[in-house]
């Protein structure tokens, strides 16, 4: 059931190998405080995101169910619980701070269930005007003492969601709140201000970002129009082969590494609750994410997809079959170093690319390369047993990044679409809300474990030294189209049958003017 559809919108969105269909991928997660002194604080989590239990070992012993004020616990880990008692739980007192993983569990799964901004208001309603008693004395020594709490909770939300602010309704939020604690601490408001002044910034880098891609969208939509052989060769001369700009497999796959983790670092980890969260009826105002200029999300499938078809377009470009092979050597080359590096995304796309019919089919130039190499690889790709062979090079990588010396060896890229198939399946796979309407917490601490491994993947600093001329090449090089890529390939290396030979007419009749 659900995977059978999953595989299909896998297929149909994530994997459509078409720079125009990557652009169209959708966006894609009563008062109980005088109880939460005697609460179990133990979650899946032994340290912040540490690996979860959620799917542990069978016991025959009977597990301790206990309940607190709307809230279901299973041998000390919360499994579930009403909405209005997972956002107290969220709220701290004054000797009460929720566990980090907590924090970032219901942050991150919440937004199926409300919005930022309604939660942000009832955070705030609960942190300070639920205990106003109206004595200003008694109220500003209250709030003293609770707002050192309230600002390290603020402090993780707008360090591990800084994109829920874009919302001006959070903003204004954010901001009445440190007015609130001005009246109470003087050091609270400045440790709030400091915190807006680096939310601000951030936010500026973002948009900064998003305006680049933008203009690098809309440089690529001017540029993808037909090709004449005519400009296919003055193409070729102008540049002959990918090589007389970087011949050195290695410095060719830190550049691939330095534009994949960049593009990680500007996904939010909401984008992955969001890319599946249908609205709502009842929402008849945008969303908060209707302001992104581009999904960043999308924008790395996008990447994905380009990446498949330069590689496609550079083997198949040169006239000379020894170039191609040339090429083709490099590439098998590249891919290796991505595979030892860790970086799995832009190897998936190498392999792809010439995976493709207009790559595949050039007998003659496969045919004076060595593709030991290249067999080894597709076979650390291979899809079968669900992709057994990467998910095993992948432990093996963050297990590598867990115990690093050096921050090369820190470097973990998964193959993106398969990540997102995932999360995706996990999605399918559980309900959010039990037979009671409790939330179903374990569902959610499972996928605060994925997200969070990616969080860890997405810090690390790309160590390589930047090649300027490579990266430019690599962002901006225009690449052909299927159909083009299906002549030039006819054109590299003639039709075999009547059915190409037919094919390539009528690609001639259609890009040829």
């Amino acid at each position: 059931g659900a995977e059978h559809k999953g595989d299909q919108w896998f297929k149909k969105r994530l994997l459509p190998l078409n720079l125009d269909a990557a652009m169209q991928l959708s966006y894609w997660l009563t008062n109980i405080f005088i109880h939460r002194s005697k609460m179990p604080q133990t979650t899946p989590y032994s340290s912040k995101f540490n690996p979860s239990t959620y799917s542990s070992s069978h016991s025959h012993r009977q597990p301790v169910e206990e309940n607190y004020g709307g809230l279901h616990y299973r041998d000390n880990k919360l499994v579930s619980g009403s909405l209005e008692a997972l956002i107290q739980l969220l709220v701290p007192t004054v000797d009460y701070y929720p566990d980090r993983s907590y924090i970032f569990t219901f942050l991150l799964s919440s937004r199926l269930f409300l919005h930022p901004f309604e939660l942000m208001s009832r955070v705030c309603y609960l942190c300070v005007d639920h205990h106003r008693v109206g004595d200003p004395q008694t109220d500003k020594k209250r709030i003293r003492e609770i707002a050192p709490k309230i600002v390290q909770l603020l402090t993780e939300w707008t360090e591990t969601f800084p994109y829920d602010f874009r919302d001006e309704r959070m903003m204004r939020s954010l901001k009445e709140m440190t007015h609130r604690l001005a009246f109470g601490d003087e050091l609270s408001r400045r440790a709030m201000q400091r915190l807006i002044q680096r939310l601000l910034r951030k936010l500026t880098t973002l948009g900064q970002y998003e305006e680049s891609l933008a203009t690098s969208s809309a440089a690529a939509a001017a540029m993808d129009r037909p090709l004449t052989l005519k400009s296919k060769q003055q193409l070729v001369r102008r540049e002959e082969c990918v090589l007389n700009l970087c011949d050195d497999p290695f410095v060719f796959a830190q550049q691939l590494t330095h534009i994949e983790m960049e593009r990680l670092s500007y996904i939010g980890p909401e984008e992955f609750v969001q890319a599946f969260a249908q609205k709502r009826p009842s929402d008849n105002h945008k969303s908060l994410f209707s302001k992104r200029k581009v999904s960043n999300l999308e924008a790395y499938v996008e990447w994905f997809n380009r990446l498949s078809y330069l590689i496609a377009t550079e083997i198949c470009m040169p006239v000379k079959k020894k170039h191609r092979a040339r090429v083709l050597e490099f590439f098998i080359d590249v891919a290796q170093e991505c595979f030892n590096i860790g970086n799995f995304n832009s190897l998936m796309a190498i392999i792809t690319g010439m995976n493709m019919n207009p790559v595949s089919r050039l007998k003659k130039t496969w045919n004076k390369v060595n593709t030991d190499k290249f067999d080894i690889l597709v076979h650390q790709m291979d899809p079968s047993s669900n992709f057994y062979s990467y998910r095993t090079a992948l432990r093996g990588a963050t297990q590598r990044s867990s115990t690093a010396h050096t921050s090369q060896e820190m470097i973990v890229i998964p193959f993106f679409s398969l990540f997102i198939k995932d999360i995706y399946f996990l999605n399918e796979g559980c309900v959010n809300r039990l037979p009671n309407s409790h939330i179903n917490f374990e569902k959610f601490w499972e996928l605060a474990k994925q997200v969070s491994e990616f969080l860890s993947w997405r810090q690390v600093i790309c160590p390589f030294e930047r090649d300027r001329k490579t990266l430019q090449y690599l962002i901006s090089a225009p690449v052909f189209s299927e159909d083009e890529l299906q002549l030039a390939s006819y054109e590299s290396e003639g039709p075999e049958n009547n059915l190409e030979r037919d094919t390539r007419r009528s690609l001639r009749s259609e890009c040829f003017f």
